[in-house]
Parts: structure tokens; C-alpha cells; sequence
């Protein structure tokens, strides 16, 4: 089997707070003279129900883990460590989420919170070698109006380039908010040329994704898997071209699924679905890009034809450039040409 970690591959699903090293969340808790949970500390995977009370508990965490990031110099550090960490598994596109009012009480604003995470992308670009744009988020728990204030600023940033804004999201609870509301927000971030990437299909079902498809007109949809629940919608997603932003280990800690087995990454694919897998929150979830293509592989199936092929769908449906998106599937037909290792008690396929 072929190094997965050295398949070149896109990252388009990967949250700010939520992509920070446990030990790097230990620093600036200490740093700030803030205390952790246990949770938080012990690298473990979250294991939680997939109601309201375990959204409850994920939210809460997630909200400590953002409190401990209070100044810019916490900000920089988050945008390279992530950069870093996907540069050391292949990745060479991150677009990373944000949602810049989260951050703005410590750094005087929405605009400087968003101008200096673009700068750190541009810094974190040139360090690492990942090119590395940013993804602007709202929050389904806020009001419809605000979505429209950060799409409008957004826009102000837009561009496909390195350290600019490249997508409009709409994350958190699937369950709180009318997703109808937030379909003005999103037609200023497609005015100005932005991807639409809301989250759907995770914690509500089928017609969720049909309602976001119709309301908000995405050109990826972060999860998305259970649209496998209607033929007829997953048939939609297909026939629109949306890519899905399957993160497996987040499925599986939020409950969504029991274990890795039962996420429906083969019934997706065999439905021609474009699938670009994820990390979502690393910090929370346990692990990495590089362990998403693992699991596809070991608990899939996926041989390494397979697993080039996810890699092609990840960074077609990026933001990146088309000289850019050349130069990578080139690389990835290369990671395929290159002998396996046939070290000894290695299989050849799974």
C-alpha cells in the first residue's frame, strides 16, 4: 500500500478553533490563565449522542476551546499549525472556516479578525507550501441579519487566490434557525463570486439537504452524507454537481453513526456523488485528514485506485486555481504510479 500521507490531496473541511493541536489549546489556556477539561486535554475522540443534549456538550467544549484564543498572536499560530499539519499529510489546498465574530471583542473588530487571519494564510502559504484560503462562516443560533453583515464582508475579501476569502458557510446546530432566512446572505456571497458551502445533511436528514439545495443553491455541502436516506435526493445532489464534505470521524463522535463502518462513503460514491473528505474538528474528533483516507482503506475498502480518486474529487472541487488544480492531479497520477510498499506483512490491496 502506498503512503497515504504523501497522496496529494485538498482539505476543504476543516474548522479555525477546531483544527488546533491539543497542545497548542494547553498553551494559550495557560497563557491566558484559563483552566481545561478533561475532554479537551486527553487527545481522546468524543463519543456523544447524536441529540440535543450531545450537540449541547460538543458546543459547549468547542466554546471553551474559543475562549482561549484571545489576541492575534494566538490567531497567526492556529492559521500556520494547521497549515503545517496539512502540509505533513499531503495536503496541498486548505480552506480553512471562520467565523471572524467569535474573535472580534480581542482584536477590535470583524474586519481585523478577518484580515489578519488572511494574512496568516499568506504567511502560512509561503512557510508551509499548502496554499491556504479562507471560508467566512455564519452561525445558524445568530440572526439572519448578521449572516448578511459577514457576507458583505466577505465579499470585500473574495478571490480564489492564496490568503483570500473563497467560500460562505452556515455552520453549527442543523436543528436551530430557518435555513430560508439565511438565502439573502448567501446570494451576496455568490454576487461576489464566492462558493457557497453550507453545512447540511448531518444532523437532520434527506429533506434538510433538499431544503439547503433549494434555499441556498451550494456548491458543496459540508457533510452531507445523509442524503443517502432519499434516492431522489442524493440523485439532486448528483445531477447539480454539489461536492459533499464527508468527514467520517465527525459522523461517528457526534453520533450520527455508530462506528466507521456504517458512514455511507461507498453508497455515495456508487450514486456518483463528488466527495471530498474532511477533518471538521480535529481537536474534538482525534484525528486528521490522512486518517479520513485511512479509514477509507481499512474499514472501506478503498484500494489505492480508490483512494486517488477521492483524492482527484477533493481537489476538483476546490477553490484553487485551474493551473494549480493541474499540477496537483498530475502529482496524485504520479503518487499512483509510484511503487507500493511490499514491506513484509504488508498487503498488496484491501
Amino acid at each position: 500500500m502506498r503512503d497515504l500521507a504523501l497522496l496529494p490531496k485538498a482539505h476543504l473541511h476543516l474548522h479555525f478553533t477546531g483544527s488546533m493541536r491539543v497542545a497548542t489549546l494547553a498553551d494559550l489556556a495557560v497563557k491566558h490563565g484559563l483552566r481545561l477539561p478533561a475532554a479537551l486535554t486527553d487527545g481522546l475522540a468524543l463519543r456523544l449522542p447524536s441529540d440535543e443534549r450531545g450537540w449541547f456538550r460538543f458546543q459547549r467544549l468547542y466554546d471553551i476551546a474559543r475562549g482561549c484564543v484571545r489576541d492575534e498572536e494566538d490567531m497567526r499560530r492556529i492559521v500556520l499549525e494547521a497549515a503545517a499539519d496539512d502540509a505533513a499529510e499531503g495536503s496541498r489546498r486548505l480552506e480553512i472556516q471562520i467565523d471572524p465574530t467569535s474573535y472580534a471583542p480581542f482584536v477590535g473588530g470583524i474586519t481585523p479578525a478577518i484580515e489578519i487571519v488572511l494574512d496568516a494564510a499568506r504567511e502560512a502559504s509561503q512557510v508551509t507550501g499548502t496554499q491556504v484560503g479562507v471560508i467566512v462562516a455564519s452561525s445558524r443560533v445568530r440572526h439572519p441579519l448578521e449572516a448578511r453583515t459577514l457576507a458583505r464582508l466577505a465579499a470585500r475579501y473574495a478571490g480564489d487566490g492564496v490568503g483570500r476569502v473563497v467560500g460562505f458557510g452556515l455552520s453549527n446546530d442543523e436543528r436551530r434557525g430557518e435555513t430560508s432566512e439565511f438565502a439573502p446572505a448567501f446570494r451576496i456571497a455568490r454576487d461576489a463570486g464566492l462558493a457557497a458551502v453550507p453545512h447540511g445533511g448531518e444532523l437532520l436528514g434527506a429533506d434538510h439537504v433538499k431544503v439547503v439545495v433549494d434555499e441556498l443553491h451550494p456548491d458543496r455541502i459540508g457533510h452531507g452524507v445523509r442524503a443517502v436516506e432519499d434516492p431522489r435526493v442524493l440523485e439532486l445532489v448528483v445531477e447539480q454537481g454539489i461536492a459533499l464534505e464527508v468527514c467520517p470521524a465527525s459522523n461517528v463522535s457526534l453520533g450520527v453513526y455508530h462506528g466507521a463502518e456504517d458512514v455511507p462513503l461507498r453508497t455515495l460514491i456508487a450514486a456518483g456523488a463528488r466527495i471530498a473528505l474532511g477533518a471538521d474538528d480535529p481537536l474534538l474528533f482525534g484525528c486528521r485528514l490522512t486518517a479520513q483516507y485511512e479509514a477509507a482503506r481499512a474499514v472501506h475498502g478503498f484500494d489505492d485506485d480508490g483512494l486517488a480518486d477521492l483524492a482527484r474529487a477533493s481537489v476538483r472541487a476546490s477553490r484553487a486555481s485551474a493551473t494549480s488544480q493541474a499540477a496537483w492531479l498530475a502529482e496524485v497520477d504520479g503518487w499512483l504510479g509510484a511503487p507500493a510498499d511490499r514491506s513484509p506483512g504488508t498487503p498488496s490491496s484491501l
